[in-house]
């Protein structure tokens, strides 16, 4: 239910999605996506214990980000910090690695995806695609019936 207010409530306001803090007032996640903030080269997201979905796509980044040498801390976010990163994407199933261009009106970074979230993206899309060598079993491969 949570997840469909916070939808209902950005879609109101006329943004196409919406950023849940928790009871303490710190960033928490999308309506159905994990969020990360990107400042001086450091990723940031939640934790766990802060009213975060335990995503798979999150978890495959915070993998990824470490493997290739990206400083990566989960840890609590406060809302300001939305307004002063550098970049800010959402994890998902369905939103993979999506970039936000902005955050209650003010531009994030370039108001364009930076270079951190592209790289993930060509990292994770690589694995998905096959371009990339899956080194953590995240793929079964499906056989097809012939005949």
């Amino acid at each position: 239910m949570n997840s469909q207010l916070i939808k209902m409530e950005a879609l109101a306001n006329g943004y196409s999605e919406g950023i849940a803090l928790d009871a303490a007032g710190y960033v928490s996640e999308g309506s159905g996506e994990n969020i990360f903030v990107v400042r001086d080269g450091k990723i940031h997201t939640p934790p766990l214990g802060a009213s975060v979905l335990p995503g798979i796509t999150r978890d495959a980044i915070l993998t990824i980000a470490r493997e290739i040498g990206i400083p990566l801390v989960e840890t609590i976010i406060p809302r300001e910090m939305l307004y002063i990163a550098d970049e800010v994407f959402f994890s998902g199933t369905a939103a993979e690695i999506t970039p936000i261009r902005s955050v209650d009106r003010i531009t994030v970074g370039t108001g364009r995806r930076g270079p951190i979230a592209e790289r993930l993206q060509k990292e994770l899309f690589g694995v998905i695609n096959g371009t990339r060598e899956d080194t953590h079993g995240w793929l079964s491969p499906v056989h097809a019936l012939v005949g």
